[in-house]
């Protein structure tokens, strides 16, 4: 199974990064961000480990909670695309389709 990893959560990766340079605490956001990936290396292994988005109620829009942060992916039948890494108490939307 391989795991890749969108353009949106890199940006919230990032972001994570920057949050934690501007509190003076770098060292920190660097341990979060690896142990975030760290974690996310088991779906490798473990595809369906993670629970249902409760927000979404679709089997394959997946989460590992990583506190304080929601690793978001879609399961798909030969891969994991990661697509968020958001804080844990943030409640998902999708985005509104336009008519």
């Amino acid at each position: 199974m391989k795991v890749f990893v969108s353009n949106s959560a890199y940006d919230d990766l990032e972001e994570i990064k920057k949050y934690y340079q501007r509190e003076g605490a770098e060292n920190v956001g660097v341990q979060i961000i690896s142990s975030i990936i760290e974690h996310a290396q088991t779906l490798v292994d473990n595809p369906d480990i993670g629970r249902m988005v409760p927000e979404f109620g679709e089997e394959r829009i997946r989460e590992l909670i990583h506190s304080p942060f929601r690793v978001v992916y879609l399961r798909e039948p030969e891969s994991i695309h990661i697509i968020r890494i958001w804080r844990s108490e943030r409640l998902l939307k999708l985005p509104e389709s336009e008519t």
